[in-house]
């Protein structure tokens, strides 16, 4: 399975901010610990060895036994867990929200960038043990963005009334989604294979955080992937120190605050990611997920009745601290916390704000991770390379907006020369001596001959786009069959991995889909892949 790369920033998809850190800009570098390359995760090994004990690590894996007490634990899957007792076992971490049937494509990405990472951990650092995690997001409440997947252009959704945690949402309903999905499939082996992963997930567990622990588990348990709800008591008491700080002191506003108007002041057009709140977490009961806010040294669970006082409120988290959720701010550190981890690799808008928590970080004296953009790759087919090669496109011309990919192609064929620089420049020439003869004579005739020649190069300006729409459309043959393999391989006008289930390719290729990812995404390579299935 042959692969080929462009740059991230080539491909016109990714953010200035995110072409910036992974070119390692100078202005950037206050905003990240280390910049993920393979010689930096000594340092990173170290500093970390430092500040996680050893009765953390026995906290962490009690809590990872119970959590995999129901499931198949694969033999790789249970020495990661094992292993994570000794003090020279760190992790590398992505995660992501619970989508039906993993979502979009990306999903695999991040998960096996994640696992092959630590294999070249491994190979670097051999004295040290490495394992991969894929931390749940099953306190997210954001249901409209994990309730649907696309299979073959047609959007599959879960439609259900929802409230508070999606993690805690039962499966009501999903029997009809597996019912529409089987119906579009075939009765090959491959299809038997989907259902029998859609089934067992989504029809014989009681809630969307066990479906998609076992379906993940499922995927991945022969690489030894390990799975993480942050949802979880045990774990949550060793944050509780760290939720109090955000009570209390409400650190995480002032720092992310004072990140973010320091990414503001460079000269640059960055984007904000997130911005923060005074109090930067949820209070999560039975159906509600709401933010906690305090007014007057009175804490209040917002759309709700509930209230404490300062000292009620901390006797309550010391009680119950499952009950209070870590935001998009604080879940980095709750991980970094939990865990003996590295690395964290996420998609460019993870990274994004990421950056915006270093200092955040240092306040609360836990080390901040490396950061790592996660692998991306186009899936191409040879049948879809061949009709390329014969159209004489390159596969990066794809990545260019549609109707600046016809504009190429037009030019390129057309035995017409659709470029009127040289027409522009020989007027220039032509008005030149009428400028002489302005710079003689008075401020309006001046004016007159500028505006003359503004409007003579306007009218060959106009000529320009009239011949190459004509030439569009004589050579709209050849155009659309260019536009359609475009449309293939960027459906919905995105990029392939945020749009398309795993499922169209697992449809092809099977069990041997995954492998075939795992052997050619390299999560330290920094660029786009593309890769011929």
């Amino acid at each position: 399975m042959p692969t080929n790369c462009i740059s991230f920033k080539e491909t016109n998809y990714f953010s200035s901010l995110i072409c910036d850190y992974l070119d390692e800009k100078e202005a950037l570098k206050s905003f990240y610990n280390r910049f993920p390359k393979l010689e930096n995760f000594k340092a990173q090994i170290e500093e970390k060895q430092s500040a996680f004990n050893s009765d953390s690590r026995a906290v962490l894996v009690q809590a990872l036994n119970k959590q995999y007490q129901n499931s198949v634990v694969s033999k790789a899957t249970q020495t990661h867990i094992n292993l994570l007792k000794n003090t020279n076992t760190f992790t590398v971490v992505t995660g992501h929200q619970l989508n039906i049937f993993t979502g979009p494509l990306y999903f695999f990405y991040k998960i096996i960038s994640t696992i092959n990472l630590c294999k070249t951990l491994k190979a670097q650092y051999p004295d040290f043990d490495f394992v991969p995690i894929y931390w749940m997001a099953s306190e997210d409440h954001d249901f409209d963005e994990i309730n649907f997947f696309n299979f073959k252009g047609k959007k599959l959704q879960w439609n259900r009334h929802a409230s508070g945690i999606v993690g805690d949402l039962d499966l009501e309903g999903l029997d009809q989604v597996f019912k529409v999905f089987g119906s579009q499939l075939n009765g090959t082996t491959n299809a038997s294979e989907l259902k029998h992963y859609f089934k067992k997930a989504y029809l014989n567990h009681s809630n969307l955080t066990e479906a998609m622990h076992d379906l993940v588990n499922e995927l991945f348990k022969d690489y030894g992937l390990v799975i993480v709800d942050g949802n979880d008591k045990t774990l949550k008491r060793q944050f509780v120190p760290y939720i109090k700080n955000e009570l209390i002191s409400k650190t995480s506003f002032s720092k992310v605050s004072e990140a973010n108007n320091q990414l503001n002041s460079l000269e640059t057009n960055y984007k904000i990611q997130v911005n923060p709140r005074e109090i930067n977490l949820f209070y999560i009961s039975e159906g509600i997920r709401e933010r906690i806010i305090e007014k007057d040294e009175v804490y209040y669970v917002n759309n709700t009745d509930i209230s404490w006082n300062s000292s009620e409120l901390i006797k309550h988290l010391d009680e119950v601290p499952e009950r209070f959720s870590p935001n998009v701010i604080m879940r980095p550190l709750y991980q970094e916390v939990v865990l003996p981890n590295l690395c964290y690799i996420g998609g460019g808008g993870e990274l994004a704000y990421w950056l915006q928590l270093k200092s955040f970080f240092e306040s609360q004296n836990v080390p901040f991770p490396m950061l790592l953009l996660r692998n991306s790759a186009l899936l191409i087919t040879e049948k879809q390379k061949e009709k390329l090669s014969k159209l004489d496109v390159q596969i990066s011309d794809l990545f260019l907006k549609q109707n600046d990919l016809k504009t190429k192609i037009t030019k390129q064929i057309s035995e017409i020369e659709i470029d009127f620089s040289e027409q522009k420049e020989y007027l220039r020439q032509q008005f030149k001596a009428l400028h002489d003869l302005a710079e003689k004579t008075d401020g309006s005739f001046k004016g007159a001959v500028a505006a003359q020649e503004q409007k003579q190069i306007n009218g060959l300006a106009h000529l320009e786009k009239r011949l190459l729409k004509a030439q569009k459309r004589k050579l709209s043959d050849h155009i659309n069959r260019v536009v359609a393999i475009q449309n293939e391989l960027f459906p919905n006008k995105s990029l392939q991995e945020r749009y398309t289930n795993f499922s169209e390719f697992y449809l092809e290729h099977g069990s041997g889909f995954i492998p075939k990812l795992v052997d050619n995404l390299e999560p330290l390579q920094g660029e786009f892949s593309i890769i011929t299935l």
